[in-house]
């Protein structure tokens, strides 16, 4: 018998008083099992003792169903605490007993169920491989629930490896699966229905549209709090104070942070650090400097408590004081916490909390006029974000390389080929060249030790504004055209005031029927090209100029025209001959992003997304390269 969800109460008290009255051991089998799988989902701390006093039962009145069912119902607790080796243990004990018994149906719901164990324990071939074979099951034996919890589990593995197109697809598939089934949902449905939501209000997350992300998560918190299903809440609370901070709600962000601290029913001491510290900032953007302090404190001490070595999250939490403390005007202790935050985030190896770091260390350091260390920590943010920018690119190629072998067998091999192309981009967009980094430093230096102080900190801030901007925007697959186009114009002027000096003029159009604030594009597209440019064809030039169109081709489409007066390809292609270093960095930019173009424009089969011209000579002298990129347009939602 199914306990469903519509009013459980009675049904529970019901059997916990036939409990009392049993005396026969298979009736209290069959009684025990049916609290047990109840309370699974919804209180985990009351279906403990029952499975236990069900396993003591059990060494001497053996049952194989039950035994089954204990193993299922203790795998997934186990799995909820974050015991996830125990309940991986449980879960292959489950399978071992249905290779003799038990139905179909029940295999592919045990394979599904134990897939997720692979994914919460990072084995993501695993977790493919009991999902492709809870599909062929289904081929013989359709069920409209189950296919929805395979194609909800596809969706975190497609999460894993960031595809959020195919993972969003794929919630919404089984949403709409789930909610066309004839029958009553059960306790386990709605649990898979937060799955859903959960999914979706990550991605939504991920593309920056918060209030779908919030409205996710409230669907979410609503069902645990309705049915019971406290294990995970405070995370689940933690999600939606995050997605109202976004949205600089602050008072509905610190509700639901006090939520995820006062919920006791989820273990995780994380989360509950994690809405300590989020709810420290909230009081710090309200001016509320010594409850901000007290926060972050109780935040540092519960992530001391779970391990002496959480460096990371000590490097967030010490950032975090130094801020406040540079509010309050208190130098000498901001300065004692922005040294223990690099510490901790050099002893973490966290270099992307690193750059951070440093980037408002340099900023603390200029506002005290000391130019001379603000430098300093400008070339160690550099130098973090470039070793930052490489391990991502190490480890999207790594994930690529596991999904590939994971997903052969379904015949997708050339696709995933090129997605792997796509992903190298995203870490290979966001780097700066290095020279272009250490030539502007170095002539920002030059304005420092000259002592024209005006220009130095005039140009230092726009540097670092486009630094801070590629570190932003390198976790960003699109970004409004507004935003490419501000990014161009600061990349364009430190080029031409801190390296060509007064040898290079530029000029970006933006076509009028463009909106530039809805109108989306891939980050950081046109940069590759625009340093193609300077890099092969104006390096030598006296006189060099770049211009770059943005106008729209049709409904779907941007065409970007970039233009220079360079040497021309024949020449930058003879150049790169005498000098193959010349080429290392940029040619693998703009080849990757064209292979890019190539999937972003795939309903677009035939068109050339990138045509380079050479527009010739005249008088005997170079008329320079003209580049034409089609980009594809993304409405961004405001």
């Amino acid at each position: 018998m199914t306990i469903t969800p519509a009013n459980p109460s009675s049904e529970l008290r019901r059997l916990e008083h036939q409990l009392k009255g049993h005396t026969d051991d298979m009736q209290k089998l069959i009684v025990l099992d049916q609290l047990a799988s109840h309370y699974t989902f919804t209180d985990y701390r009351k279906a403990q003792p029952y499975l236990a006093d069900l396993y003591k039962i059990l060494q001497h009145t053996p049952n194989l169903d039950i035994e089954l069912n204990f193993h299922l119902n203790t795998g997934f607790i186990e799995n909820q605490i974050y015991n996830y080796d125990l309940s991986r243990n449980h879960f292959l004990k489950a399978i071992e007993i249905l290779d003799d018994r038990g139905g179909i149906s029940q295999q592919i719901e045990v394979f599904i169920d134990y897939a997720g164990i692979c994914i919460n324990r990072r084995e993501m071939e695993e977790a493919a491989s009991y999902l492709d074979k809870a599909h062929v099951l289904l081929k013989d034996f359709p069920d409209d629930c189950l296919e929805a919890r395979i194609t909800c589990r596809e969706g975190f593995l497609n999460l894993h490896y960031a595809n959020y197109a195919e993972a969003i697809e794929q919630f919404h598939l089984a949403e709409k699966m789930m909610n066309a089934k004839e029958s009553p949902n059960t306790i386990k449905d709605y649990y898979f229905k937060t799955l859903i939501y959960s999914g979706l209000g990550f991605i939504y997350e991920k593309n920056n549209d918060i209030e779908k992300s919030v409205r996710a998560y409230l669907n979410v918190v609503n069902w645990c709090e309705t049915l019971g299903m406290r294990t995970r809440l405070s995370w689940h609370y933690l999600n939606v104070g995050n997605g109202y901070m976004a949205m600089n709600d602050h008072e509905s962000a610190e509700t639901y942070f006090q939520k995820a601290i006062d919920s006791r029913d989820d273990i995780s001491q994380y989360s509950r650090a994690a809405a300590y510290a989020n709810l420290g900032s909230c009081y710090f953007i309200k001016e509320e400097p010594v409850e901000a302090l007290r926060l972050f404190r109780k935040a540092k001490a519960l992530y001391r408590k779970k391990s002496e070595g959480d460096y990371s999250n000590f490097a967030e939490i010490d950032h975090r004081m130094a801020k406040l403390f540079v509010q309050q005007g208190k130098e000498k202790k901001a300065k004692k916490y922005f040294n223990t935050a690099y510490v901790f985030a050099t002893k973490a190896e966290d270099y992307k909390s690193l750059a951070g770091i440093c980037k408002d260390m340099a900023d603390f350091a200029a506002s005290l006029g000391d130019f001379e260390e603000a430098y300093e920590y400008l070339l160690m943010h550099g130098s973090s974000n470039e070793i930052y920018q490489s391990e991502m690119n190490g480890a999207l190629v790594t994930e690529m390389e596991v999904k590939y072998q994971a997903e052969k067998r379904r015949s997708e091999a050339e696709m995933l080929r090129l997605q792997a192309a796509g992903l190298q981009l995203k870490a290979l967009r966001a780097q700066m060249n290095p020279h272009f980094i250490y030539n502007a430093l170095n002539a920002i230096q030059d304005y420092i030790t000259s002592k024209d102080i005006t220009s130095a900190t005039k140009y230092l801030a726009i540097f670092a504004r486009l630094m801070r901007q590629s570190l932003e925007y390198s976790d960003m697959e699109n970004i409004p055209l507004e935003n490419e186009v501000e990014f161009l114009e600061n990349y364009l002027y430190i080029n031409q005031k801190l390296r060509f000096e007064t040898r290079l003029s530029y000029k970006i159009n933006v076509d009028e029927e463009l909106e530039e604030d809805i109108m989306g594009v891939p980050t950081m597209i046109v940069q590759p090209y625009v340093e193609n440019a300077l890099e092969h064809g104006l390096r030598s030039k006296k006189k060099g100029v770049v211009t770059v169109d943005f106008k729209l081709k049709d409904e779907e489409t941007i065409i970007c025209i970039v233009q220079d007066n360079g040497i021309g390809l024949e020449a930058a292609r003879k150049m790169k001959e005498n000098d193959p270093s010349s080429a290392n960095h940029r040619s693998k930019g703009t080849s990757i992003t064209e292979e890019r173009l190539d999937i972003l424009n795939k309903n677009r089969e035939g068109d050339v997304f990138v045509t380079t011209t050479d527009l010739g000579k005249k008088g005997g002298k170079s008329k320079g390269t003209k580049v034409e990129i089609l980009i594809p347009i993304v409405i961004i939602q405001k």
